[in-house]
């Protein structure tokens, strides 16, 4: 490319090259950027070149850049007067050429004096290299810095490095499991990948226990995942959003973004994998003498000599890691690998690297069926809670999971392209195994709670509905496992009711008698019910933070309180409901004065007015102009005045201005406030919700008329928007529809409103043209 060619062009040049991608782009840009850097430090250095050198750090060192990557610099000068000037030279013409910037200018001695106290400035070092001036200057510099980070990389370097490891986890979550990952900070990341490469330079015993080869490998691909999102999104953007998978994948010439995701989860599993093997095990290599570690629970200490601890016949306790025996019989006894877990997860400590050889050398699969001591060893795991995630982990990685359980090949690494979901279905199904460890006193049977968890959602790894393919999987393999019939069809039952509780709960209206019955009949029995009733906090919760809630919760556990009644034969009430008592004195308030009235008590909103059409809409309007989200309603009414009675949950925790609530919901039943208006206003304004993949956003509109003895039940599923429940109730009052009750749920970024409906006389809405009509109006209200 031409000299003065422009930095922007030049890279937008090599973005337009067929075929360059991954790690072949980032060198070629990095190449570009030295040579205009240089360039242009050239013109502008003047007779000060001699005391100047421009250094690259960090990736841009390593002589690699991503289309947006920063530009990582620093201007060394030995003692220069008029380094101000100069440094300003080089450094506007970046910013004018729009490319990020993380600059510095220092000498030696404070380049060297930051990086004793700041790690981050320590590791740019090792990786940088001169790009233009003079050599003389930086050569010392570098050759100091690596003396410096092997002098103090165990006293000082490493326990900083592994703090900020963990803080990255803690805030990023990991690559291998998220579904919408950083492929920089990420757990399992390119970052952990640099803090490996780093250490392994001064930790010689480092490169040679660890797979550094696995981690370069699975870091050269989300490398080459990382430069194609940076050309996708036209900026530098790390983390791979649901909006982005698509593109790509077809880039990159995967089958779809279900496969581009794996790959990242395999990547990423392999990178974290070795990092957390290398930090536990950091007595092997760590140049730190063994009396200056600290014990951390779920650590192995370091003492100066070997302590073995017995464990049983099978295992032993070895330096904090828990091992097989030599006489351990790994051949013959397929129970080794989940009592060698379960046992770990216990004591929270690793499991020695060389016991999970063994059994994936000479481990046998457990037979059809297992052996009983089999199903036991995985039951003891799973009851471990949290611990039990890792341990699996590590079963999984030399895979003997998938040798234990061959299923489970159908949903390892498996995304879910759904923006309600925070996990791929494998660490779904092992966080919500953990969580309903906690929950197995809530229940008669812990063990079928713990298995029912773990497999739930197996049959999302299969073609078809996944409940019911997951209920002919859970069928099979819960026979192979060696459960008795009567209990495999408990599981199998949890399997095909999983979803049941949320759904209901949320969807339909609880105080409709054949909502309850429904419920109870699909349960059959308490001891199901509450079986059902922990799997569905268990699921919700290891789903994501947009999936159970106080609103939530209380509606399952009111649903579960009132099916529990009925399964006893228990049909009386459980007392006076103070709500019920205020609509009656509301009530009574209307018909004194014919105006309405309005009480507020968080979460709820009573509304009590004369009756007229459009009532319902007017509200929910007005509450939606509030940043109020409702999240169920009811209806009812006699002699003229009608009752609404609202649950809501504030968008940002803290409930509107009281007075001026009242005065906007006078003003909507007064018909003198314009409310659809103001909606599109607030619509126009409102910061919208970041949107996902358009096809993870499944709007439908579907009527069932078996749902209940006395209501139509109609079911919108559509993305989002503010006053959206206002225009479909809008949409039944114009169709001639009265409105019983209402529950919404939001999913993610998807709402789900379901509406009890009635026609104008009372009864169902059975005609099919009718039921066509008010179908098709919704459906224009959506597309509005």
């Amino acid at each position: 490319m031409a000299g003065d060619t422009s930095l922007r062009d030049r890279r937008r040049n090599l973005l337009a090259e067929p075929g360059l991608r991954g790690e072949d782009f980032g060198q070629r840009y990095a190449a570009e950027a030295d040579q205009w850097l240089s360039s242009l430090a050239e013109r502008v250095a003047g007779d000060s070149r001699r005391h100047l050198a421009l250094l690259a750090v960090g990736g841009y060192g390593r002589g690699y850049l991503c289309p947006y990557s920063d530009l990582d610099l620093v201007l060394v000068h030995a003692g220069h007067r008029d380094i101000k000037a100069v440094a300003d030279a080089i450094w506007y013409p970046v910013w004018d050429e729009g490319v990020q910037l993380d600059h510095s200018v220092r000498r030696p001695a404070e380049m060297l004096a930051v990086a004793a106290d700041d790690v981050r400035v320590a590791l740019g070092l090792l990786d940088a290299r001169l790009v233009w001036g003079e050599a003389k200057i930086v050569d010392p510099l570098l050759a100091k810095a690596r003396v410096a980070w092997r002098d103090r990389l165990g006293t000082k370097y490493l326990p900083v490095l592994e703090v900020q490891m963990e803080e990255r986890r803690a805030a990023a979550g990991d690559v291998a499991f998220l579904l919408e990952p950083d492929l920089k900070v990420s757990h399992g990341g390119l970052r952990d990948a640099s803090v490996l490469r780093a250490i392994s330079v001064f930790a010689p015993l480092l490169a040679d226990y660890a797979d550094l080869a696995s981690v370069e490998e699975a870091a050269s691909l989300l490398t080459t995942i990382r430069v194609e999102l940076h050309r996708t999104a036209a900026r530098a953007q790390d983390r791979l959003l649901l909006q982005d998978q698509d593109h790509v994948a077809d880039a990159l010439e995967y089958v779809d973004a279900d496969a581009l995701m794996a790959a990242v989860s395999e990547a990423g599993r392999q990178i974290a994998w070795v990092s957390d093997d290398v930090w536990r095990r950091r007595r092997l290599w760590d140049p730190t003498p063994p009396s200056r570690h600290r014990f951390r629970r779920g650590k192995p200490a370091a003492p100066s000599t070997a302590v073995s601890v017995s464990l049983g016949p099978d295992m032993v306790e070895i330096d904090g890691e828990i091992a097989l025996v030599p006489s351990a019989d790994v051949s013959n006894d397929a129970s080794l690998a989940f009592r060698l877990a379960a046992t770990a997860a216990e004591l929270d400590r690793p499991i020695a690297k060389g016991s999970l050889h063994r059994l994936a050398d000479r481990m046998p699969p457990p037979g059809d069926p297992w052996p009983p001591a089999v199903l036991a060893a995985l039951l003891s795991l799973l009851a471990a809670g949290h611990p039990a995630i890792d341990k699996a982990e590590s079963l999984d990685q030399h895979g003997l999971l998938v040798r234990l359980i061959p299923e489970w090949a159908a949903v390892r690494n498996k995304p879910q392209r759904n923006a309600y979901h925070t996990y791929t279905v494998d660490r779904h199904l092992l966080e919500a195994a953990a969580l309903a460890a906690e929950l197995s006193d809530r229940v008669e049977r812990p063990d079928l709670l713990l298995i029912g968890a773990l497999l739930h959602d197996i049959g999302k790894g299969f073609p078809g509905d996944h409940t019911k393919g997951g209920m002919e999987v859970v069928r099979r393999l819960a026979t192979r496992m060696g459960v008795t019939p009567e209990d495999v069809h408990v599981l199998v039952d949890l399997v095909r009711h999983h979803l049941l509780l949320p759904d209901t709960a949320t969807r339909r209206d609880l105080d409709d008698p054949t909502t309850i019955n429904n419920v109870a009949r699909a349960a059959g029995d308490r001891v199901t019910l509450h079986l059902l009733a922990a799997l569905t906090e268990a699921d919700s919760r290891a789903t994501g933070p947009s999936a159970w809630g106080s609103w939530k919760a209380g509606l399952v556990a009111e649903l579960v309180n009132r099916v529990d009644r009925e399964l006893q034969g228990d049909h009386q009430s459980s007392g006076p409901d103070p709500l019920l008592e205020a609509h009656r004195e509301m009530m009574e308030e209307v018909r004194r004065n014919g105006l309405p009235a309005v009480l507020l008590a968080p979460p709820n909103v009573v509304v009590a007015a004369p009756d007229r059409r459009g009532l319902f809409s007017s509200v929910a309007g007005a509450l939606a102009l509030h940043g109020m989200d409702v999240r169920a309603a009811n209806v009812s009414g006699e002699d003229g005045v009608v009752v609404e009675l609202f649950t809501v949950e504030v968008a940002r925790g803290t409930w509107p201005d009281t007075a001026r609530l009242r005065e906007d919901l006078a003003a909507v039943l007064s018909d003198q406030m314009a409310i659809g208006d103001r909606l599109s206003v607030r619509a126009r304004v409102y910061p919208a919700r970041r949107r996902a993949a358009a096809h993870v956003l499944e709007t439908d509109v579907g009527v069932d008329n078996e749902a209940s003895d006395s209501a139509t039940v109609i079911e919108v599923r559509a993305k989002d928007e503010v006053g959206l429940l206002h225009r479909l109730t809008r949409t039944l009052y114009e169709a001639d529809l009265d409105l019983v009750s209402a529950r919404v749920s939001t999913l993610g970024e998807l709402v789900v409103d379901v509406f009890y409906v009635r026609e104008s006389g009372g009864g169902k809405v059975t005609d099919g043209g009718r039921l066509e009509e008010v179908t098709t109006a919704i459906w224009a209200s959506l597309r509005a």
